[in-house]
């Protein structure tokens, strides 16, 4: 089945099952490593993409559900908020070995695009079920709010 999707800005069309996670689609067919396959069950979040804007699992999202989509992976997320993040990560040493980092960073964007001034428990929320294997939370949420300092100045 061809379906065609905008993938950071690009128009791009996949012929394959529509029942075939986006995950796979970006990997395979695209060429987009940038997104990370960690639990193949929407629990860990390496497989982070903003659809539409949100934050969702690419690894349980089908392909055939996402016709017309506009799609942003780690390699095309761009404006404040996300150069605000990049920033802060980089600026606090956040990731260590880096893995979960793609889907931390397209969350953390999403939460601020939203919540321009969150507050810890707004954080804990939009971040829940993004694992960090290094358990780098503290600094996750350290540069959350950095980022959001950034975004102001």
């Amino acid at each position: 089945m061809s379906i065609t999707l905008k993938v950071n800005g690009e128009p791009r069309t996949v012929d394959v099952d529509p029942e075939t996670p986006l995950l796979w689609v970006l990997r395979d067919e695209l060429k987009m490593t940038g997104t990370k396959f960690g639990c193949g069950i929407a629990s860990c979040g390496a497989c982070t993409v903003q659809w539409d804007g949100m934050p969702i699992r690419s690894c349980q999202t089908f392909i055939g559900d996402l016709d017309g989509a506009e799609i942003t992976t780690i390699e095309g997320v761009d404006g404040k908020a996300a150069s605000a993040v990049q920033a802060a990560w980089q600026e606090l040493d956040v990731p260590q070995c880096g893995y979960c980092q793609s889907g931390q960073v397209l969350a953390a964007t999403a939460l601020l695009e939203e919540t321009p001034k969150p507050t810890d428990e707004d954080i804990d929320a939009a971040m829940d079920g993004n694992v960090c294997r290094c358990a780098t939370y503290a600094r996750i949420r350290k540069a959350i709010h950095l980022a959001a300092e950034k975004m102001e100045g």
